[in-house]
């Protein structure tokens, strides 16, 4: 079961991001049956209200109050009543109003109890940006194939709590969300927001889009040309505070020795530069479980602790492991060791 979970997470990205996408167009659907002037309506926009009609005819009967059970986006939203809100959002506007609304501040007791559990989850398993990171590290080894030099650089891990400090600092001096600017999350749902909602249908791609857009871009040619995964791993806020939340989860991925090969291939896959073969996952894990899909030998498991186990040495199927095991016993029945 656990094999297919990646799967099941690429399937939560897909829906996270469509979703994000699809949204704007039911608030522009709901403003234009809240207007009554269907004939009014230019081509592109009568196109928009037929389309979303199609899609939401079959499940509600009043679009212009039934479809606000789900309004929002990543980094705040209302779902079925529900008033949900990232943890980041949370913090941050607290530290730009410098006082606490007890209102907005529950709106993240679920994603927070959600990251004790299960650590930097939100990175791995709900994060728009991470949809459209993971795709490009896939463009990344494209260019591999073709000969085409993509960056691995390392720097320190620590510098996006300082990303983190520096703008909840910052936020409280100005009475500005500024951490919101530099977040890739809020960014990808605003900057769709903007570009479907505000600008109009026919200028999504020519108006809509701002000065987020062409920072994220620049966040994306970072990962392919400076460093791999380098923006969430070294300068991400948002990744700063779950990583902080979620240094003593609850469920975590551990490795069964009993059942690895040192192949490596966990480590090859992670995208944050982790290193499951010596049982060093840490607070930067996101449970994503691509190392899980990728381990030929079901050699790593979830489990319920809160701590990583010590390294436990080389896997018993390895080669290192079994010639140790073949010296031993020759030592015991008096023969010399293999070389």
């Amino acid at each position: 079961m656990t094999k297919h979970l990646n799967k099941v997470r690429w399937l939560v990205l897909t829906t996270v991001f469509l979703m994000l996408i699809l949204l704007p167009f039911i608030h522009l659907y709901q403003t234009y049956v809240a207007a009554h002037a269907y004939d009014l309506l230019a081509p592109a926009e009568k196109q928009v209200y037929d389309t979303m009609e199609m899609l939401t005819s079959p499940f509600v009967s009043d679009p212009e109050h039934d479809l606000d059970a789900i309004k929002g986006n990543t980094w705040s939203g209302t779902f079925f009543g529900f008033r949900i809100s990232d943890p980041l959002a949370v913090v941050s506007q607290s530290f730009a109003g410098l006082s606490l609304y007890w209102p907005f501040i529950l709106t993240g007791l679920i994603p927070l109890v959600l990251t004790v559990l299960f650590g930097r989850f939100y990175c791995g398993w709900i994060c728009p940006a991470t949809f459209l990171y993971e795709l490009n590290s896939n463009f990344a080894v494209l260019m591999h194939r073709f000969g085409l030099h993509t960056g691995n650089r390392h720097f320190d891990r620590r510098f996006k709590y300082l990303v983190l400090g520096v703008g909840l600092l910052l936020s409280a001096m100005t009475g500005a969300v500024l951490t919101a600017v530099v977040y890739p999350p809020a960014i990808i749902g605003r900057e769709i927001y903007y570009g479907v909602a505000l600008s109009g249908y026919s200028h999504v791609v020519i108006g809509g889009f701002g000065a987020g857009a062409v920072f994220f871009l620049s966040t994306l040619l970072f990962d392919l040309f400076v460093s791999r995964r380098g923006f969430c791993r070294y300068l991400c806020p948002g990744g700063a505070l779950y990583s902080m939340l979620g240094r003593f989860r609850l469920f975590r991925i551990q490795r069964v020795v009993e059942n690895c090969n040192d192949c490596a291939k966990c480590n090859a896959v992670c995208e944050f530069g982790l290193d499951p073969l010596h049982d060093d996952f840490g607070q930067e894990c996101n449970n994503c479980t691509a190392c899980i899909a990728i381990c030929p030998t079901d050699a790593l498991k979830f489990s319920v602790s809160l701590a990583d186990q010590p390294f436990k040495g080389h896997g018993h199927l390895g080669k290192v492991y079994q010639r140790n095991l073949v010296n031993k016993t020759k030592e015991k029945s008096g023969q010399g060791e293999l070389p």
